[in-house]
């Protein structure tokens, strides 16, 4: 199984922030390959980031436990997702009241995107 590893360091998010980006009206998808070796070599470097104008804590920590189970759902699907990659996921408010079933095949188009 993949571990999910996020990003620590100010200069790790400035640096994925300036490269590519995939943006829908749920989330944005910030990219940048690898740039730093992960602890565990089978781990993704990837990071949910919520702002505070969004909701509450109680809303915007369900908005990141939601894109973080498609994420590890797209992860069992070979090739959804390329580990080669460092992300950073910004979540949306709209995110909040959308079905979990229609959030993931969004997010695949946008990886999808990304590896191009």
């Amino acid at each position: 199984m993949v571990k999910l590893e996020s990003l620590k360091k100010s200069f790790q998010f400035k640096k994925t922030l300036k490269e590519k980006k995939v943006h829908s009206d749920y989330f944005s998808i910030f990219a940048t390959k690898n740039f730093y070796k992960p602890k565990v070599k089978s781990s993704l470097l990837i990071s949910f980031v919520m702002k505070k104008k969004i909701g509450n804590a109680v809303k915007r920590n369900k908005i990141r436990r939601k894109l973080k189970a498609i994420v590890q759902k797209l992860l069992k699907k070979r090739g959804a997702i390329n580990k080669d990659y460092t992300y950073i996921v910004f979540g949306k408010s709209n995110a909040y009241a959308q079905k979990h079933d229609l959030l993931l095949p969004i997010m695949e188009k946008c990886f999808g995107k990304i590896k191009k």
